[in-house]
């Protein structure tokens, strides 16, 4: 992940936890089961300056107005399970901002693929020519 340490981030993120809506019944209505996780780009240590700015190109849809990443987690009943899952979230994310994309090589058409291009379009043709009314 570019040499950075998830361990250390880890040490900067803010965890909130508050009721979650959907399944769970009562559970629901008396257990803190939502995980947000809020961490700050501007002020982190253990970031540099371009990775900062890489995570701010690559994931600024997910950035708030003070420069804060936050991963939200509910889908599990335990707030543990959610836990993980928000920082699996967050780790995917972040190896995704550091990815470098592959660079596109040009190739050109093979002779074999520009022969079956044509034939397929001269077979086309033929068939829009018998369809033609002869009269006219």
């Amino acid at each position: 992940m570019n040499n950075l340490n998830f361990s250390d981030i880890k040490k900067e993120i803010e965890i909130i936890t508050s009721r979650s809506s959907g399944k769970g019944g009562q559970n629901v209505n008396k257990v803190e089961t939502k995980v947000m996780l809020k961490f700050n780009i501007k002020t982190s240590q253990s970031l540099d300056n371009h990775q900062k700015e890489l995570i701010k190109q690559k994931l600024s849809n997910k950035l708030n107005k003070n420069g804060e990443l936050i991963i939200t987690a509910e889908a599990k009943r335990s707030q543990l399970k959610n836990k993980e899952i928000a920082f699996k979230k967050l780790e995917r994310l972040l190896k995704k901002a550091f990815e470098k994309p592959k660079v596109r090589k040009k190739t050109k058409p093979t002779k074999a693929a520009q022969k079956k291009r044509l034939k397929s379009k001269k077979l086309h043709s033929e068939k829009k020519k018998l369809r033609k009314n002869p009269e006219l």
